[in-house]
């Protein structure tokens, strides 16, 4: 009798206790869904504390740290300006610089976008002393913006554009500079996977800090080279600067960024863009000293030691190797930086006159 009492309350209960507990859990589900059709409508209206990720150990900086600094992007706080945004200089709570660059909005939205993410996916995945480094980004209704370290002295060519800094430039620095340049290309190249092109190697995107360290920065048309896809591209980047064959075959390799090295190694050493590329690269060695050396040398640095002089000597060498106009000719980056970096002889490059000897370049 005892048993059947209990199994009654038993049954009991669980009539009971089971529609109260499909009755609660529907009452969590009812008042979760209310709750995330309203967040977007909050959202809304609070977008000034929309978040910026960032990559360092400052935590999150927020998107009022950024527009407050730079008083909603004044005018006042430019520091440059592209084709794809323009530069600010900001300084966030607690006192650090930071250079914001503010996308130009365009009607190709969908091109904007890429662009925009293209260049984030590719500075996440990299990290290197001659490279801008990226703090933080921001997709946003009214702004999109990236936050980079703060560079000093701004770009290679507007430094050589004014005297006194052109002077202050000595050859050791120039020589330098060259080297991390060619450092940071060989990084992207050959130590990232996949390999990373710049496409853009250029004088207005080498940044020089206060000791005229460079940086390599603005990727917002790199390429990552993945072997699943194609590589084909339209043409981009700075004129004068791309390589010949981007005209014809709108195919991106790593000899584009070889070929833009050298446009930069020759305008280091003359101190201006080389405007006759062409003329220049088809002479042959010998030439390339004498017209670079005697004529179209930089005479606003101190002048060089001998020393200095075959460091030079060395940099025009390979500048005219990575000028060749065919791609198959050119030396890869890896080769470029160990023969600046081990300070070879000039004559481990092939010159125009073997230039249907690519092992030569390879092998030297």
């Amino acid at each position: 009798m005892m048993e059947h009492h209990k199994a009654r309350f038993h049954s009991l209960v669980l009539a009971i206790s089971i529609p109260v507990c499909i009755a609660i859990m529907f009452s969590i589900f009812s008042v979760s869904v209310i709750l995330k059709r309203k967040r977007p409508q909050k959202a809304t209206v609070t977008d000034i504390r929309d978040v910026l990720s960032v990559w360092n150990f400052d935590g999150k900086l927020a998107f009022e740290d950024i527009t407050r600094a730079t008083e909603n992007f004044s005018d006042r706080y430019i520091i440059g300006s592209g084709g794809y945004g323009t530069v600010y200089k900001a300084q966030l709570q607690g006192g650090r610089l930071v250079a914001v660059k503010k996308i130009h909005p365009t009607e190709d939205d969908i091109s904007d976008e890429k662009r925009f993410l293209g260049e984030i996916e590719v500075l996440t995945k990299i990290r290197h002393r001659s490279i801008v480094k990226l703090y933080g980004f921001c997709s946003h209704p009214r702004y999109k913006f990236l936050v980079y370290d703060y560079i000093e002295r701004g770009n290679l060519r507007s430094v050589l554009q004014n005297e006194e800094l052109a002077k202050e430039l000595d050859w050791k620095k120039r020589v330098s500079i060259a080297r991390d340049v060619a450092q940071a290309i060989y990084y992207l190249h050959h130590e990232c996977n996949p390999p990373i092109i710049h496409r853009d190697v250029t004088s207005n995107n080498i940044l020089l800090d206060a000791d005229f360290k460079s940086y390599v920065s603005d990727f917002g048309i790199a390429r990552m080279l993945k072997p699943d896809s194609s590589n084909w591209s339209e043409l981009a980047g700075t004129y004068g600067c791309i390589a010949p064959e981007l005209s014809y075959t709108s195919v991106v390799t790593a000899k584009c960024d070889v070929y833009s090295f050298g446009v930069v190694v020759l305008e280091i050493v003359m101190g201006m863009y080389p405007s006759e590329i062409q003329s220049l690269a088809s002479s042959s060695r010998e030439q390339h000293q004498e017209l670079v050396m005697e004529d179209m040398l930089d005479k606003r640095p101190s002048s060089p030691t001998t020393v200095e002089e075959k460091e030079i000597a060395l940099l025009v060498e390979v500048a005219f190797a990575c000028l060749q106009t065919s791609p198959q000719f050119r030396p890869e980056m890896e080769d470029v930086y160990q023969k600046l970096a081990l300070h070879k002889p000039p004559s481990s490059f092939a010159s125009p006159s073997h230039a249907h000897r690519p092992e030569e370049i390879i092998e030297a």
